[in-house]
């Protein structure tokens, strides 16, 4: 589902989605703003590229972070969650993952995991994508739209 579509979705059904974002870096944000009549979904984002802001911003277990890395499906979850509930939208993205040029913590660029929280709802799409630096992140909105339309439709 591309950004038009999504927000024509989630008016029609009186709802609302945030995002904490760590390789896109607010892409998925800025994306969504580009539409006419955004501002009726679009409650917010967290960009949270730093590995101790997913923690201090947007609820991220510390824990989680220090046993795993900030390039994990859990931490993807939980950035979802904490998009959602800081932003007290109806649903939160959390995209977290390496877009390179090379390799982060033993990641390598284009390992990403995209999570998706809402009502009834806590699922993670892990991703391996191809491509450099700028195709790397624009996948990984379209893969968080996708996610999050396949709940809507």
């Amino acid at each position: 589902m591309d950004e038009k579509a999504l927000v024509a979705a989630l008016t029609a059904r009186g709802e609302t989605v945030a995002a904490a974002e760590s390789l896109t870096a607010g892409l998925v944000c800025a994306t969504l703003a580009r539409v006419p009549g955004a501002s009726a979904v679009l409650r917010g984002g967290l960009v949270v590229y730093a590995t101790e802001l997913k923690a201090a911003l947007a609820g991220v277990s510390p824990e989680l972070l220090a046993g795993h890395g900030a390039v994990h499906p859990e931490v993807a979850a939980q950035l979802a969650e904490g998009a959602r509930d800081r932003c007290g939208a109806t649903w939160g993205l959390g995209l977290t993952g390496v877009a390179g040029p090379s390799a982060q913590d033993g990641v390598e660029p284009g390992t990403v995991h995209v999570g998706l929280a809402g009502p009834g709802t806590r699922t993670v799409r892990s991703l391996a994508l191809a491509g450099d630096r700028d195709l790397i992140r624009t996948e990984s909105v379209l893969a968080a739209f996708a996610l999050l339309g396949e709940h809507l439709a």
